[in-house]
């Protein structure tokens, strides 16, 4: 197995997932998105630097951090974690880290066996991992020659070139599909979702094995269930609902920043499995 080892921006590698494609998977998570969704549940994705998250009801205001660091409390503050180190009551973390993809590979080999029994493998989640393109390559051509299944989680807001590098080694995309109006893509991600469905297009038409994964948002993109089945089916591809859950107002209070979905009810597991039904859709429990 040659590796380049290339180096890049990740911020957590998990073992024994089983919601991120077929089979008992090793998820790796990398840093940085170039949408802004409004719900977005891993927050602390979202720039490639490490940030850190402060937990206010488990600190004890004992001080120690302030005497470690004098950006603690600050805008100035790095992330260093130097006040982490310190913390008695793990009221502090930092996430986000440099990772060379040697060292990535060989926590995702770890659990081969597992993926033999279980048709499981790697998927590369984030954040957006296409944006570290050259990263996934070697990641996805390593794993490859082990025969082990790969999987790429995307927004898929980036060049086709990049789709075009990494299908030879990609087994399936979870394509996602926030919406197909783009004025309100556009309010919800930051982004025009132009390039997303000309990607979409291109993969499919390129034979890309895709599963469309459609987060469904009450008052933000629930409206759009229908187009986005209707998109599915025009590129004969199954799509999967994924039911909003505010599983993360924590990480966003951690960050001191806004979540401007904090207020919305999450659908019930009913009414998603009747929608699902309803459109020829999947419906995902383990929601968003």
């Amino acid at each position: 197995m040659c590796v380049d080892n290339t180096e890049g921006n990740i911020f957590d590698i998990q073992r024994f997932s089983i919601h991120d494609g077929p089979g008992i998977r090793t998820t790796v998570f990398f840093k940085g998105c170039n949408l802004k969704c409004l719900w977005c549940h891993n927050p602390e994705s979202q720039r490639f630097q490490p940030v850190l998250l402060y937990y206010r009801d488990k600190c004890v205001s004992c001080g120690e951090c302030a005497k470690i660091c004098a950006n603690t409390f600050t805008e100035s503050c790095t992330a260093c974690g130097k006040c982490v180190e310190v913390c008695q009551n793990k009221a502090r973390r930092v996430s986000g880290r440099k990772e060379t993809a040697e060292n990535i590979i060989k926590q995702v080999l770890k659990d081969k066996e597992y993926y033999k029994t279980s048709g499981g493998g790697v998927t590369l989640s984030g954040g957006e991992p296409l944006l570290q393109s050259d990263l996934c390559l070697e990641i996805l051509k390593a794993v490859k020659e082990k025969g082990i299944h790969t999987a790429i989680e995307t927004a898929a807001n980036v060049k086709w070139e990049v789709f075009e590098k990494l299908l030879p080694y990609t087994d399936l995309f979870l394509f996602d599909i926030k919406g197909i109006d783009e004025e309100n893509h556009l309010k919800n991600t930051g982004v025009s979702n132009k390039l997303i469905l000309e990607n979409a297009v291109k993969l499919s038409q390129k034979g890309g094995n895709i599963l469309f994964r459609m987060p469904y948002v009450p008052e933000f993109n629930d409206f759009e269930a229908e187009a986005v089945a209707d998109f599915a089916k025009s590129l004969n591809k199954p799509l999967e609902l994924m039911a909003y859950h505010n599983i993360a107002v924590g990480k966003y209070d951690a960050l001191n920043r806004l979540y401007k979905t904090r207020e919305v009810t999450p659908p019930s597991k009913e009414f998603m499995k009747a929608l699902a039904e309803k459109l020829g859709a999947i419906y995902s429990p383990s929601g968003v």
